[in-house]
């Protein structure tokens, strides 16, 4: 059985994964690079997100963010950049005749930022109000609660964004220490997915040919303590209490990441999962509620979120604390596992119609896990 993808790994480390896509004519290029805010020190937290912001700033070819955007504004394409826990991912996606200047424009970015001074201080102001803006936001916060609370004062527990005050002291050396230490070819991938056409291989080398080469540092490991259950509350005034109530879970590299997946679904993963149900129709106690998971190369979790009125919040603690032991003590019924699977089947289906959708699924699968399951 051919493979939908093909995978090759160039003299330098630099990993291609190509994914050809009959029935589209956009094609995506995604560059992902193996580093995010679990590989930084508290003296310079934050600099994976804000070097992301850098990267939209100018190169020697395109001098300034105006240049940058215009590049593919002019042909309707679409471009972006994420930042999180263990990578970092910058792509365009253009009409597949528009292909030799997406991979230009995106090698260009990556490899060739001028990260001026001048520039990082005018970002660190729209950086500190992401901030803000994150702080302002409940339903947002709760997230940086929720992690800090399971992982404490390490990385894993610290802001993606970072600290105001840490965003206000870094320098451009800064910067360039973190390039040289990440951003190196055995930990990028570059995938290509959608109607890719030929001779891909000789271009990804050309674009590439000066990334650097040095081995990029590691991690170090999450340090998981936990012996009975841990609580955190921040006061804050407003109409709506925004929970999070989980229990950990599994790393990437556990098989049993995919059950709790399914557990995630019946418990609040649709509109006809348990505590939707429960907390929503029946008793009119949420707006949003919700249950997901979420793996890493060394954590995971399993965790319930809502927006509660702030006089029955003990009652929607209540209502998920009791699913999550019927989940204990009663075995699912052959229905709605079924229904579970098949709901995650298709969502699946539906979400690898795009171009960005495979390149993002390959991508992360090459990059964190070092395999590919299709």
């Amino acid at each position: 059985m051919n493979k939908p993808y093909q995978k090759f790994t160039f003299k330098n480390g630099l990993r291609l994964v190509t994914v050809p896509m009959k029935n589209t004519k956009a094609v995506t290029v995604l560059v992902l690079v193996g580093t995010g805010s679990k590989y930084e020190t508290k003296e310079i937290n934050g600099i994976s997100h804000f070097l992301e912001h850098m990267f939209f700033k100018g190169t020697k070819k395109r001098p300034n963010t105006l240049t940058i955007a215009e590049t593919l504004d002019k042909v309707g394409g679409e471009y972006n950049a994420f930042t999180w826990k263990e990578y970092t991912g910058y792509y365009a996606k253009v009409a597949s005749k528009h292909l030799d200047l997406a991979l230009g424009w995106v090698s260009d970015i990556f490899l060739n930022s001028k990260l001026e001074q001048k520039e990082i201080e005018r970002e660190k102001g729209v950086i500190i109000e992401e901030i803000n803006m994150n702080l302002d936001q409940p339903q947002r916060y709760v997230w940086k609660l929720w992690e800090q609370l399971l992982y404490g004062d390490q990385p894993a527990g610290w802001l993606v964004l970072g600290e105001k005050e840490v965003i206000k002291i870094l320098k451009r050396q800064d910067f360039m220490n973190y390039l040289k230490n990440h951003y190196s070819a055995q930990n990028t991938v570059v995938v290509v997915a959608g109607n890719i056409g030929k001779n891909l291989k000789p271009k990804i080398r050309n674009y590439f040919r000066n990334i650097n080469t040095k081995a990029a540092k590691v991690k170090n490991k999450v340090i998981e303590k936990q012996r009975k259950p841990g609580l955190l509350v921040y006061y804050k005034k407003t109409d709506q209490t925004h929970l999070r109530l989980g229990v950990r879970g599994y790393d990437i590299f556990n098989p049993n990441k995919y059950a709790l997946g399914i557990l995630g679904v019946i418990l609040g993963g649709n509109m006809s999962s348990r505590l939707w149900i429960e907390i929503r129709e029946k008793h009119g106690l949420a707006y949003y509620v919700r249950t997901g998971t979420e793996n890493h190369t060394d954590t995971g979790w399993l965790c319930t979120s809502a927006g509660i009125d702030n006089q029955r919040v003990d009652k929607s603690i209540e209502i998920i604390l009791k699913n999550y032991k019927l989940i204990r003590d009663k075995k699912i019924g052959k229905e709605e596992l079924k229904k579970a699977k098949d709901f995650m089947k298709g969502r699946t289906i539906l979400a690898m119609e795009e171009s960005d959708e495979q390149a993002e699924f390959y991508a992360f699968q090459e990059l964190l896990e070092n395999r590919i399951l299709t």
